[in-house]
């Protein structure tokens, strides 16, 4: 793959933290499931970050991902995790998807894939222990990742258990030495501890599990981009155009992927069409200054 370097403008930590807030506001701007209401809770420039501690890693990151619904998995999470890992790994990082059945088996024939599997609270800790481990993981991150409960269950965004099909991964950020990132949009993923009394106002059971930097958005996967508009900023290479929604949804939409929302396989985030993901996109680049702003008067 060719790679084309833009000579970026070197920004001061003060334009560099004004660029996170940019970018945190867009990612809530339609407050589809109350983050906007959410974000005051975490410390502005959380995007940068949770940017930073990714921008010299090149050695093994790992990327939870996979939100059970039915007997597949949501489009939602796993576009993210997939443009990340590509982006991760132009930058020389060996980045590993690491999630349940059955993604973690469709993704297995072109991803690094790490499964782990449901089990009781002790067979958690062991795969967690054995895993990291091996791994040796330079940061941890999760992307729409379902989040253990404070009654140490996981549930959906309409109440409903799914503690059944949910292996875990809250065990990785909770017994890991290494820095931990996490992505939600709704309240009930990995990460959501950070923000429990936020989430008070919010119709759902709360994920308890925290993280040392947490990232809202109105769809999970564009948290990811978040992160990724700082890497392309920083390295010269606009990595965000090369991030192709339509593609990755079509090949997940292969695997038996559905909407989490509608329960359909179809092209969608979180009930979303794709054009509503590419125009996030376009937006991140502007203000990143890969694509130059639209012309008010135009």
């Amino acid at each position: 793959m060719t790679i084309t370097r833009f000579n970026t403008e070197v920004a001061s930590a003060e334009e560099e933290l004004a660029l996170s807030r940019r970018i945190e506001d867009l990612l809530v701007e339609r407050n589809l499931r109350g983050m906007k209401q959410v974000q005051p809770a975490l410390e502005p420039g959380y995007c940068l970050r949770a940017a930073k501690v990714l921008r010299d890693c090149r050695g093994t990151i790992l990327i939870g991902t996979g939100f059970p619904v039915v007997d597949t998995f949501e489009t939602d999470g796993p576009v993210g995790a997939l443009a990340l890992y590509h982006s991760l790994e132009a930058l020389g990082a060996e980045p590993i998807i690491v999630c349940g059945a059955p993604i973690s088996r469709a993704l297995a024939a072109k991803y690094r894939v790490h499964e782990i599997r449901v089990g009781d609270h002790d067979e958690r800790e062991l795969e967690a222990k054995l895993a990291l481990g091996y791994f040796q993981p330079e940061a941890i991150i999760s992307i729409e990742r379902p989040g253990m409960a404070s009654d140490g269950g996981y549930y959906n965004m309409r109440g409903e258990s799914i503690s059944e099909r949910t292996a875990c991964f809250d065990t990785f950020l909770l017994d890991s030495d290494c820095p931990t990132i996490a992505i939600g949009d709704g309240g009930n993923e990995i990460g959501m501890g950070n923000v429990s009394e936020a989430l008070r106002a919010l119709d759902i059971v709360p994920a308890a599990t925290g993280c040392d930097e947490l990232i809202v958005a109105d769809v999970s996967n564009w948290g990811a981009y978040g992160i990724i508009a700082f890497l392309s900023r920083w390295s010269g290479v606009d990595l965000l155009a090369m991030i192709k929604p339509v593609q990755i949804l079509q090949y997940l939409s292969a695997l038996g992927s559905v909407d989490g929302v509608t329960r359909v396989n179809e092209l969608t985030e979180d009930g979303l069409v794709v054009d509503e993901g590419e125009a996030l996109l376009l937006q991140l680049r502007r203000v990143s200054g890969f694509e130059p702003p639209v012309d008010a008067d135009s």
